[in-house]
Order: structure tokens, then sequence, then C-alpha cells
């Protein structure tokens, strides 16, 4: 089932970019990473402890905030395809995103410079997060689709997305290094993350935005939402990849969500905790050119299944350790930090290339519509990590609270950080085999775009094509 209208017109063939470009478009995600930090990490304890929200309460608004997530990404998603202008699809919806989440920072980070003390509550938390939410939607949606569109080259693709990748790791690193190495009040930390937003995230959305090109002559994507997600679920490579890149995404999760109680309780070495994570994530970011040469030679999919075995492979030692080992764990860190540098940059480049598929069969470029089920993809296995992870320690027996800990807590403790994200990579890595787009695929998959688009009623057509995109 083909789109009748003609198809859009596609990527510049093959373009490249200079080192300075790839920064320029890199430099919003550094901004945009250092953002998450205090949403995850400071914002609950400061409004729940500081301002006397309740933990109750807190936990139940950010739950409603994040749920508000899977209806904005998708309605994001289909706008931005459909924005017609001289700027191009994807920029527009950048620069209208920046001041509402410059403006709903300040007043979520710094409350009581706006609003009086005893008006600080669960309903100024709602929606300050809602509103910076959705503008943070506005930007990273579109930003992220944007990539996909600036080139057709199955090897640029992944240059492009791990310059965003490592942005974002440097972005986490530097949120992290300011609390760790300062003692500072959270209310100072807060404030300190706001003066900081305001000033990088402007100059790197338009940094970015006045640096690349976006094509503003491609042709708005016009079909309707209900088919548009009945083209994305019939598309069997993106099925596979998606599935498999959310699964990964638990596997992940749980180890974030546990990873400072695993280090203070089976460590015993709290202390140790943010250099620990820095060395994960420096090891990410020394990684990446690695998995990008690999890439070229064996192709993305083959490596960032190798990346997922690198990481299986050495993970579930941690469930051996125990109080002192951490020169052991220091090894660990090292060598699954690595791997995640491929698991960070290749996932996207090849949502680049499923989307070309689905070009090819509909006419229609709806790379915002794609990108908004990868955000959902990304959201959604954080927040069941803590929903797997929490009720099971509770039901082992664990109390962080406890001055120790049972055996069977502890064992429980490091099998839900270690062993279990292990099974869900090998699960991941399984549900991979046989994905069917790899660069001899795209190169087709770009020439038939260029000619206009397949005929599929046409005898002699290969089948891979048709077959790889799945029945509708």
């Amino acid at each position: 089932m083909t789109d009748a209208a003609a198809p859009e017109i596609p990527p510049a063939s093959g373009r490249t970019f200079a080192w300075w470009q790839l920064s320029a478009y890199a430099l919003p995600g550094i901004p945009l990473a250092a953002l998450l930090l205090p949403l995850y990490v400071t914002l609950p304890t400061y409004y729940a402890e500081d301002l006397g929200v309740g933990l109750t309460a807190v936990g139940a608004v950010l739950l409603l905030a994040r749920l508000w997530d899977v209806v904005t990404d998708p309605l994001i998603g289909v706008l931005s395809d459909r924005t017609p202008g001289r700027l191009g699809r994807r920029k527009p919806w950048m620069l209208a995103g920046l001041p509402l989440a410059v403006l709903s920072v300040w007043f979520l980070f710094t409350p009581r410079a706006f609003v009086a003390d005893g008006l600080v509550g669960w309903p100024h938390l709602l929606l300050w997060t809602v509103l910076l939410y959705t503008g943070g939607t506005m930007i990273m949606l579109p930003y992220n689709a944007w990539a996909a569109e600036m080139t057709d080259d199955y090897h640029e693709r992944s240059r492009v997305a791990a310059a965003r990748e490592v942005a974002i790791v440097v972005g986490t690193v530097g949120a992290m290094a300011g609390p760790a190495l300062l003692s500072l009040e959270r209310t100072t930390i807060m404030a300190g993350f706001a003066w900081g937003l305001t000033i990088l995230l402007p100059i790197g959305v338009i940094a970015c935005v006045f640096a690349l090109p976006d094509d503003a002559r491609a042709r708005v994507a016009g079909s309707s939402h209900r088919f548009s997600w009945s083209v994305i679920t019939g598309n069997r490579p993106f099925r596979k990849l998606i599935v498999a890149y959310f699964l990964n995404g638990i596997a992940y999760g749980l180890p974030a969500t546990l990873f400072l109680l695993y280090v203070e309780h089976v460590l015993q070495a709290a202390a140790w905790a943010w250099p620990l994570l820095g060395v994960y994530f420096l090891c990410a970011v020394a990684g990446v050119p690695i998995w990008l040469r690999l890439s070229r030679r064996f192709g993305k999919h083959r490596v960032w299944m190798a990346a997922m075995g690198m990481a299986a492979a050495t993970f579930w030692i941690a469930v051996l350790l125990g109080p002192g080992d951490i020169w052991w764990f220091l090894l660990v860190c090292v060598l699954t930090g690595l791997p995640l540098g491929g698991e960070l940059a290749l996932p996207p480049s090849m949502q680049a290339d499923v989307i070309d598929l689905d070009t090819l069969r509909s006419g229609r470029r709806r790379s915002g519509l794609f990108f908004a089920a990868w955000g959902v993809a990304t959201k959604v296995p954080l927040a069941l990590a803590v929903g797997i992870a929490f009720p099971a320690l509770a039901l082992a027996g664990f109390d962080a609270e406890a001055a120790r800990q049972s055996a069977g807590a502890l064992f429980a403790l490091a099998a839900l950080y270690a062993l279990l994200p292990c099974a869900i990579k090998l699960l991941s890595i399984w549900l991979l085999r046989g994905y069917p787009i790899d660069a001899a695929e795209q190169e087709r998959i770009k020439r038939r775009l260029a000619d206009g688009g397949p005929d599929e009623t046409r005898p002699g057509d290969r089948a891979p094509l048709s077959q790889a995109a799945g029945a509708h």
C-alpha cells in the first residue's frame, strides 16, 4: 500500500559534514542532558523535603507528567512532519520550544523567587513540570528527527548520531561533576542549574539551527495519524529495532535505578559512587570511535549486537562482588562503559534507515512520527525499571533505611542490578537476528528513492524491499 502522492525530495545524497557542523549539531545535547539530572535526581527530593510537598504527592505528580509525554510526543512528531516554512520542518519547533523550556526551568527550579512558600505545592510542580516536558519535547523530538533527514549516507548517519550522543554523555558527566565536587545546598544547586540552562540551551539551539541545513523544500507529510501508525506497526525492520531497543532500555534502566543502592549496600563504598559513574561514562565516549569504525566493516546491527554481547558478558560479574571490591567493580565499569558508546550511537542511526524504507513505500518522510515512537520507547523503560526494581526489592526484604541488610536482600539487589539486565540484553540480541537493512539494502532503498520509488506491481523487483516492510 503506497501513498498516491508523489514522493517528497529525499535528503541530499551522500551529504557529509565537517567537524564543526557535527559539533554545532551536537551542542544542544549538552544542556538537554544536563537538564535530566536535576529532574530525575535533585528535583524530587527538593520538592518533597525542602519545600514540604511530600514523597507521595511528588511521585504521583512526576508520574502524571511523564504520562503526558506519551500524548505530546506523537502529537509534536506528526505536527513537525507537517510544518511547512522557509526554515524547514524541524527548526521552527526547536526555536518555539526554547522560551517555554527556559521559562519553565526558572519557575520549577527556583519556585521561591516567584511564588510565596505556602503556595509552592503539587499544583505548581505539576503545571511547570508539564510545561517543561512540553518545551523539552518541542526541542528534542524535532532535533532527533532532523538528524535522520540531514543525509542519506548509511555511515554518515552514524557519525551524526554519535556526535549527539557523545554531547549527551558530556552533558550528563558535567551535570554530575558540579554537585559531586561542591558541597552545596539543594536550593543553590537548583539555582545553578537554572542559570546554566538559561545560558547554554539558547546557545546550543541557536548555533545548531543556523549552522546546518534543514531541507525546506521537502514535501510536508499529509497522511492521517491513524494511517501513519498502521504503516509504522506494519514495518518489520522497525518492529524488530524498536522492540530490541525497548528491552535494552529496561536493561540499562535497572542498573541506573539501582546503582547508588548497589554501591552503598553491596560494595559499601558510597563515596566512590560518582567517580565510578564518571569512569563509566568517559569510557562510553572513548568507545564511540571504535564502534563506528567496526560498523563500517560489519554493519550497524551486527556491531550493536556485539556491543550488547560485550556488556552482557562482563556486567554479570558485579553479582559476585562484595564489600571493598572497588577495583574489581572499576574494571566492570570500564568493560561495560566501552560498549555503551556503540549502544548509544548505532540504534538512532538504524532508525534513520528504517524511515527511508517507510518513505519509499508511502511517498512521505515522517521522521517526526517515527522518532515520537522512539521517544516513548526511550522514556517508558525507565519508568518500568523503577516499577520492577523497587517492588522486587521490597518483596526480598530490602530496606534502604536499615543499617544492615539480610544476605537474601543483598543478593536480590545484586541480581536485579547485574543478572536481570544481562538476561534482557541477550533477549534483545536474539530479537535482532536477521535484521534486514544493512549497507547494501540501504543503498538499494536510496537508489529507489532517487528514482521516484518502486512500482511494486512491476515484474522483476527484488523481494527484500517489499518483504522487509511487512504486509499492511
